[in-house]
């Protein structure tokens, strides 16, 4: 720095990486406040006024700077430059925050450095990651009444992990509880896997899956909260989406069909997945979504990127908020731990013939998966598109588009197997009872379907109806 560029920077005055100190009192405070923030420049023999008062003694202000630094917890390296007989003293930003000095914790805020109270600095720690919510225990939870150990079990089987351990020494080897001697320490990662029902610890840990009609908000024609557990969340919101998404049969000579979903169900379980265990869980405030539009499906969590992971490094690099609970999953064989769940989305979307799914991130993490046009969500070999006007003439308009694909669907299942039960549907389709209920009485009450045969043990066949819709299509 030159004395020139000296004068310029005094008449910028003070600001967020730039103090000037007149003497070296109150050195310690700014200090860490810099290696707090983002690093900044102290200009020593400088007044409040921005005149230039100067050091006498060049050699002592370095050494007490010095010694000063090096009593801050942790220590921190300072370099100097000499302008005239103005020390100026680098603080980088720490790599190893939070920085506190004898008075205490001190942060810049904007022109000047300012002391954290103890609210603000249990935030300051959340946010740069050094308390984790998967680490933390709820003074709350209730180990014998309330964790589920047939839960941890299922896990152990699951994960190929044999029970040679009691169950303290198994959940902190897997890091679902805390290091505590002779005792179940459980911690949040423990709480959200093996929790009998969440509710009664967390509320907001809710997964909430919901279809609309139209393409905004408004009108909703099926909502389900998911809050049992962080692995049952996953896996309903995934048969929620294959309820609710339509496939398409390709019928090429061999014994069996090949079924063809409308959005591929991996890129979408890849999502649901990376919602859940990357989500910021000290947000109390929102839930994950699945949410599911006529033109595309949203996937979003609270919290954007992990602090540490830069924009233009999105997709390339892992990190995480929750490496707990990202250890589990892993140990599971439900994601990898190397950053490569993004490109595999993108893969597999323009495999489909798909676009990319779109990626957002602000205080939320969105990721969107457009859908195709109606009528290629239903269009297969064999003249689909025929049985899909005749369901759109017949079933009143309140019944969504994906609905009456999902009808075409079925009566194809009855066309394959000549007789369908409300369980066939429930199996081939991954549906709830009432949805297959619901989908046999429509194709029923529009009169190509009718039942025969005893009520529990009866099957749904095609009315005439039916058979002369399939001849007139080409089946």
């Amino acid at each position: 720095m030159t004395e020139a560029e000296l004068r310029l920077i005094l008449q910028e005055g003070e600001g967020y990486r730039l103090d000037f100190k007149e003497a070296l009192s109150d050195l310690a405070e700014d200090i860490v406040a810099f290696a707090n923030a983002s690093g900044g420049r102290i200009l020593i023999g400088v007044a409040a006024d921005r005149s230039i008062k100067g050091l006498t003694n060049m050699d002592e202000a370095k050494s007490r700077v010095l010694n000063t630094a090096d009593h801050c917890d942790p220590a921190l390296s300072v370099t100097f430059e000499e302008v005239g007989n103005v020390l100026v003293v680098y603080v980088p930003e720490g790599n190893d925050k939070p920085y506190r000095c004898a008075k205490g914790f001190y942060l810049r805020v904007g022109p000047s450095s300012q002391k954290l109270n103890r609210d603000q600095i249990v935030e300051f720690l959340k946010t740069e990651g050094k308390v984790r919510f998967d680490e933390l225990e709820h003074p709350g939870f209730d180990f014998d009444r309330q964790f589920d150990r047939q839960k941890l079990g299922r896990f152990l089987a699951r994960a190929g992990i044999t029970e040679a351990l009691d169950t303290p020494m198994m959940l902190r080897n897997l890091g679902a509880a805390n290091d505590r001697p002779g005792s179940a320490a459980v911690n949040n990662t423990g709480i959200l896997f093996f929790a009998k029902n969440l509710d009664h610890t967390y509320r907001h840990t809710v997964v909430t899956c919901a279809l609309y009609k139209g393409t905004q908000k408004v009108n909703v024609l099926d909502r389900k909260d998911y809050n049992e557990d962080i692995l049952s969340g996953i896996e309903s919101a995934l048969v929620f989406l294959r309820q609710h998404l339509p496939v398409r049969y390709e019928f090429t000579g061999e014994p069996r069909r090949h079924e063809i979903p409308e959005l591929p169900l991996e890129a979408l379980r890849e999502a649901v997945i990376n919602a859940v265990c990357h989500r910021d869980y000290f947000e109390r405030g929102a839930n994950v979504m699945v949410e599911i539009f006529d033109d595309r499906v949203e996937i979003t969590n609270p919290g954007g990127l992990p602090r540490g992971l830069k924009p233009e490094e999105f997709g390339t690099r892992s990190v995480t908020r929750n490496p707990n609970i990202v250890s589990l999953l892993h140990r599971l064989g439900l994601i990898e731990k190397m950053g490569t769940g993004i490109t595999r989305m993108r893969n597999w979307m323009a495999e489909a013939g798909l676009k990319p799914p779109v990626f957002s991130f602000t205080s939320f993490f969105t990721v969107r998966f457009l859908r195709p046009p109606q009528v290629a969500q239903i269009k297969a070999v064999g003249g689909n598109q025929r049985m899909r006007d005749v369901v759109d003439d017949t079933v009143s308009d309140a019944v969504s588009d994906t609905v009456k694909a999902r009808l075409v669907t079925e009566l194809l299942r009855v066309v394959e197997q000549g007789a369908t039960t409300i369980a066939d549907v429930m199996r081939l389709g991954s549906t709830s009872r009432a949805t297959a209920k619901r989908d046999l009485h429509l194709l029923k009450q529009i009169g190509l379907l009718k039942f025969t045969g005893p009520p529990k043990t009866g099957t749904y066949v095609l009315t005439e109806k039916g058979k002369a819709l399939l001849r007139e299509s080409g089946r």
